[in-house]
């Protein structure tokens, strides 16, 4: 099934066929759950100009990033202090991301940076919709 609006929303545990430049560009939500399935669940992301995911590990799981727009500055490592990947990313990179890595992404850039993640085993529970933080 292709989605030929831009209805966002978790069509998860059905055969979706979805223009993924498209839905991660008009999402304007910090994270969207846009399908989760039994074993994996694709995510939206839009992290305003200074902003940041904030450092965080998955034990049980590996994630995939793919940046669509923006600029930023992926950390990754074995703990909270020793975060020595460090490279900055653009709509041309990818970021995997091992279980149990200490990993943050930071908007380096002037725009919203609008990505999409893959999470194998899901990470969010089923139609997770988090608004962007407000501003300061």
């Amino acid at each position: 099934m292709e989605k030929n609006s831009t209805s966002l929303g978790d069509y998860g545990k059905k055969p979706f066929v979805v223009n993924i430049d498209r839905y991660t560009r008009i999402n304007k939500n910090f994270r969207t759950a846009l399908w989760t399935g039994e074993h994996m669940q694709l995510t939206l992301m839009s992290i305003p100009v200074g902003g940041e995911i904030g450092i965080e590990k998955h034990d049980e799981l590996d994630q995939f990033i793919k940046i669509e727009e923006g600029i930023g500055f992926v950390m990754m490592g074995e703990s909270k202090d020793a975060l020595n990947i460090q490279n900055r990313v653009n709509r041309n990179y990818s970021i995997l991301i091992p279980a149990r890595t200490y990993h943050n992404l930071k908007n380096t850039g002037s725009r919203p940076l609008k990505l999409f993640s893959l999470y194998a085993p899901p990470a969010h529970p089923f139609g997770t919709t988090e608004a962007a933080p407000e501003k300061e």
